[in-house]
């Protein structure tokens, strides 16, 4: 199976054991076993049959030891119908098609109930024993009414008649029950695959199979480029490079340059012009091959310990191998081997991504963008872990990043600009500080005595929060800046109501945000995890809630610097920047009170950076309230009123820089304008999941 089937399999599998599940077990939540059908039919809609069927195996044990036998036949009758569906809709057939594998479905279904019953005796008389009972509690109470009484003794005749041919009655019903299922679902399912068909399903890095030796390196690119598919521009074109064992060589380009891509190209994917030449295969994710550290960190851990996480997918016999605590100590996660991988800081988990990729001992690392999340000291101390592993691994490391600073350890420097190797960068200008067009008013949040600990009371309890005190006036922008670990990221849950603190109280206009969801709007820190609807007027519209018209839509488009005519533009088309700004224009759209924006610079380049520092000046003369919680200070502070401090979940009263406060003027004063800034050029669609800020009681896992 592809890295990506075994990927999709495992999530939609999940997905249908916990639907299966509590459909089994809870009562009165039947129909989810109905809803569960849907990512098995996404799977078969998708993916090869092979898929299918090991994701539907796998999740019928985990559901059998869940929820018990019955569980595991319903979770396998739920795996039938969607892979029906998905499998016809995937090979373009009709309803014919679907009927006939059904029939087929039903008579396997029906020959299975039957084998069932005749091999366990005692079942079957119990299902026996509940006919009957079934019918002579009927024909009791028919036969006190004269009149009934012929009903009664016909229900008698009708159940002794199925029970003297069982066989037949349940064969057919469970075969004819298939059939009607899955035409129903033809219907019903097949139009929500329809719906779902603009969904992503394809692996950037899937490249046909090269049985060569692994051996990645050296490799040479001789005017290289590759190209998507239906994008008429190359993504790169003309790339000559060559990286050898023993070099730490940085690439370093804005959005849009064609950065990933060549770390795809460099990873194993063939190019559509020109040769990427190596001695055997890549070997991505095999001994000896090439590894990758992504942007997300989160994204790549998956043990629950972190001495689970180096060694997780491994074979047992190499994992055994590993010497764990030599490769924390390495990464500078001395003595953390127990520690719970939710507990990590950012800068911590990309440390345990690196401990990971050299667990399987690399020739080629390429880090892509892996600093571009975690704060300026733990930026500074990954690029030198990075740049010290050629000199005690035989390996190369190739680091792609938006920051010219961290290319300064870089044996060789590859500016990348429209997909073309370039001398340099343009040089970007610096966000210049902006006069407030609006005075403050009095304080609209204020946050006292607030503590938070996640899961607490349990063995595995963390402090994220140690007494925090704050107050945020109406129209302020306040910057929030702190090492990772500090707990900036629970503070801003807190702030926006999605988790309530442990100990203290935190208020918005004197009532608890936590009982006022939607009245302080988060942006999260990756925008495209907020982004559920196909659409980006669809989106603003659905954060607008009822009345939300085409006019407040293109109001909000105007807000945020975007044309209008983005409101038909597929959410998975949008660039890094354009995802920020299409999550602020819904905020927008939401008319809230406060806003709180979880490092809105983080993965921009220095255009990027300094449009984005533009419109939130620009929301906060328009009278926005603006928490912002962020590394890049520098850029930041430009447009914010006053910087607070948050050490190991504390703010210091010494480090509360507080500024004068103007006057407080008419709050009726007029707006004033907001101009649309200039084109946003970064053309990199992202994918993942969104969360409204109207949940209760998200448990993060842990101090971020």
């Amino acid at each position: 199976m592809r890295p990506i089937e075994l990927a999709t399999g495992a999530v939609l599998g999940g997905a249908t054991v916990g639907l299966v599940t509590v459909g089994s077990v809870v009562p009165f939540a039947a129909a989810l076993q109905l809803v569960a059908a849907v990512p098995m039919g996404l799977l078969a809609h998708r993916y090869r049959f092979r898929a299918l069927f090991i994701a539907s195996v796998s999740a019928a044990l985990v559901t059998f030891v869940a929820g018990g036998l019955n569980a595991a036949i319903a979770m396998v009758a739920t795996a039938t119908i969607g892979g029906i569906v998905g499998t016809v809709k995937r090979r373009h057939g009709g309803l014919i098609t679907v009927t006939g594998l059904s029939i087929v479905a039903g008579i396997a279904w029906g020959a299975f109930a039957i084998g069932f019953l005749l091999f366990f005796s005692a079942t079957r008389d119990l299902v026996f024993d509940n006919i009957r009972n079934s019918a002579t509690g009927l024909a009791d109470l028919t036969s006190r009414q004269s009149q009934l009484e012929p009903l009664g003794r016909g229900v008698l005749d009708l159940a002794e008649t199925v029970l003297d041919w069982w066989w037949i009655y349940i064969g057919g019903t469970v075969a004819a029950g298939t059939v009607v299922t899955a035409m129903v679902s033809w219907f019903v399912l097949g139009s929500v695959l329809d719906r779902l068909t603009w969904l992503p399903g394809t692996d950037r890095l899937d490249a046909p199979a090269d049985n060569r030796p692994i051996a990645p390196l050296p490799v040479t690119m001789r005017a290289a480029g590759y190209s998507y598919p239906g994008v008429p521009d190359p993504a790169l074109a003309d790339i000559d490079l060559r990286v050898e064992v023993g070099e730490f060589v940085a690439v370093v380009g804005h959005n849009g340059s064609g950065k990933s891509t060549l770390t795809r190209l460099l990873a194993g994917l063939p190019p559509s012009t020109g040769t990427v030449d190596r001695p055997g295969s890549a070997g991505l994710g095999h001994l000896g091959g090439t590894a990758l550290v992504l942007q997300r960190p989160e994204s790549q851990t998956l043990g629950v310990l972190v001495a689970d996480d180096v060694v997780w997918g491994l074979p047992t016999e190499l994992a055994a191998e590993v010497q764990i605590d030599d490769l924390l100590h390495e990464v500078g996660l001395d003595g953390m081997g127990g520690r719970e991988t939710a507990t990590l800081s950012g800068g911590q988990q990309q440390r345990l991504a690196v401990a990971a990729a050299l667990a399987r001992r690399p020739a080629l690392l390429i880090a892509d963008e892996a600093t571009s999340m975690i704060d300026p000291d733990g930026r500074r101390e990954l690029v030198t872990l990075l740049a010290g592993l050629p000199k005690h691994h035989r390996m190369a490391v190739v680091l792609v990043t938006h920051h010219e600073a961290d290319a300064a350890a870089a044996d060789r420097v590859v500016h990348l600009a429209d997909g073309r190797m370039v001398g340099h960068l343009p040089a970007w200008p610096k966000p210049a500080r902006t006069q407030r067009r609006r005075p403050m008013g009095d304080p609209i949040l204020e946050l006292r005595g607030v503590r938070h600990t996640y899961n607490r009371g349990t063995p595995w309890e963390a402090p994220a929060l140690h007494g925090v005190d704050l107050s945020v006036r109406r129209g302020e922008a306040l910057l929030v800046v702190g090492g990772n670990g500090s707990g900036k990221s629970t503070l801003a849950w807190i702030m926006a109501g999605l988790i309530a603190p442990s100990i203290g109280r935190c208020e918005l206009a004197g009532k608890p945000v936590s009982k006022q969801i939607g009245r302080v709007e988060l942006a999260f820190q990756h925008s495209r995890l907020q982004l559920q609807r196909h659409t980006v007027g669809e989106e603003i519209t659905d954060w607008g809630g009822e009345g939300t018209g085409s006019g407040t839509v293109g109001k909000a488009l105007d807000a945020v610097g975007l044309d209008r005519s983005m409101t038909t533009r597929s959410i998975e088309e949008l660039s890094g920047g354009q995802a920020k700004r299409v999550v602020l224009a819904a905020i927008v759209a939401a008319h809230p009170q406060v806003v709180v924006l979880d490092e809105p610079l983080a993965g921009l380049d220095p255009e990027g950076r300094a449009d984005i520092v533009d419109l939130l000046a620009r929301l906060r003369d328009s009278g926005l309230t603006l928490i912002v919680i962020s590394h890049d200070v520098e850029d930041v502070s430009a447009i914010c009123d006053r910087t607070v401090h948050l050490r190991a979940g504390r703010i210091p009263e010494t480090e509360t820089a507080q500024v004068p406060v103007p006057e407080r003027e008419d709050d009726t004063a007029p707006i004033p304008p907001i101009r649309p800034p200039g084109p946003v050029h970064q053309p990199a669609p992202g994918t993942a999941w969104r969360l409204r800020g109207d949940a209760h009681g998200i448990d993060h896992g842990g101090a971020r």
